[in-house]
């Protein structure tokens, strides 16, 4: 076999077990964050000998779960791994240590780790101790894999993601107000599988009172995620199925600073967080709100309306992914309200882009995925 085909045969074998690491990496979602989700291989040429992914935050990372599934069989084999090997002592020990005491010869990274105490400080020390590292393969899709992190890291915001369900004629509900229920059973088990996984979930006063919904996984996700209702005057319902629940799950209200002093007191004795935002302006507001949230290290957040919220959201550009969920029905009615309001986009050309879409049929309903195109690369 000639040199240039033995290597493009080894780049072919090095792509096969990075694909497995990044499929790996993919079952901690929900589950690790804010940490980054991290798969891992450990093989000899085609063999894999042990293989890990990062399981629940706290939890033993990737490499190290790959490395105790391999035993002494580690030592001279390439490890693959999704995010460069931490290198301190964080949640658990360094994954440096553990892979050069392992024996391992040679590790291929996806992408470096831009956490500033990682951030190229493990690829240094694994090849100090004589180690053969090679970075970016693969790196387009693990770092889409951990937009959410590298939001975080880079802005100190959130992931945002936007959600509604719609008629076939682009409706929320009817001019009634009539929203239940515009999708069918399989439309609405997706959702809860979304809420299950985010850090919070987001709606406008309007749609509290008018819905008076619990904004909860059913059955439990993985997370309990904050419910959050942006309300100015902190005027949400003590009798309301938020406040009702708030010892199952946290509300918080995000409201304007010249709150009424009462409104606000009635909401705390009941249990509820209430943030007081000085923003001029609900824009300014809900940025506010999204820079609290990234202090607090929330890493996904799931916007489910209503259309002012969703038009304020996509005016700042805030909207990272978005989840449509379109019914087959026609509810007709100039005054029924349509998914997203706001300042909108005059010229067609400048309308909101999604990329990597994906659409699904439930049981009649179209379901339609996708991220939303910045002009910054950066986020992502």
């Amino acid at each position: 076999m000639k040199p240039t085909q033995q290597g493009d045969v080894a780049h072919e074998l090095d792509a096969w077990h990075m694909a497995r690491a990044l499929e790996l990496a993919a079952h901690g979602r929900g589950a690790v964050e804010p940490n980054p989700m991290v798969g891992c291989v450990v093989a000899r040429g085609a063999e894999i000998i042990g293989e890990g992914h990062h399981r629940r935050y706290g939890g033993p990372h990737a490499e190290v779960e790959a490395l105790n599934a391999c035993g002494e069989r580690a030592a001279g084999a390439t490890l693959y791994v999704t995010l460069e090997p931490c290198c301190h002592f964080g949640k658990t020990p360094p994954c440096t240590q553990a892979v050069i005491a392992a024996g391992i010869k040679r590790v291929v990274a996806a992408m470096a780790d831009p956490f500033p105490q990682v951030a190229g400080k493990g690829v240094a020390e694994l090849r100090a101790a004589g180690i053969d590292v090679t970075i970016g393969l693969h790196e387009a899709a693990a770092r889409a894999l951990n937009a959410p992190y590298l939001k975080l890291l880079g802005s100190g915001r959130p992931w945002v993601i936007a959600k509604w369900a719609m008629t076939l004629d682009g409706k929320l509900a009817t001019a009634a107000r009539d929203s239940r229920w515009i999708t069918n059973e399989a439309s609405r088990t997706v959702v809860h599988e979304l809420r299950g996984r985010v850090d919070a979930i987001i709606v406008a006063a309007g749609t509290a009172r008018a819905d008076d919904p619990l904004l909860t996984a059913r059955p439990a996700g993985l997370r309990t995620a904050l419910r959050v209702v942006i309300d100015d005057r902190a005027s949400l319902s003590l009798q309301s199925c938020l406040v009702q629940t708030v010892k199952d799950a946290p509300v918080l209200v995000a409201a304007a600073a010249d709150t009424p002093a009462e409104n606000v007191a009635a909401l705390r004795t009941a249990g509820c967080e209430v943030l007081l935002l000085p923003g001029g302006d609900r824009g300014e507001r809900l940025s506010q709100l999204l820079d609290e949230f990234g202090r607090r290290r929330l890493t996904n957040v799931l916007v489910e309306g209503g259309a002012a919220l969703l038009g304020t959201c996509f005016d700042g550009g805030h909207v990272d992914e978005v989840h449509a969920f379109i019914a087959p029905k026609i509810a007709g009615g100039e005054a029924a309200p349509s998914p997203v309001g706001g300042r909108g986009f005059e010229p067609m050309a400048a309308a909101q882009k999604l990329v990597e879409t994906e659409w699904r049929i439930l049981d009649g309903d179209a379901y339609l995925r996708g991220r939303v195109s910045h002009d910054d690369a950066s986020r992502l």
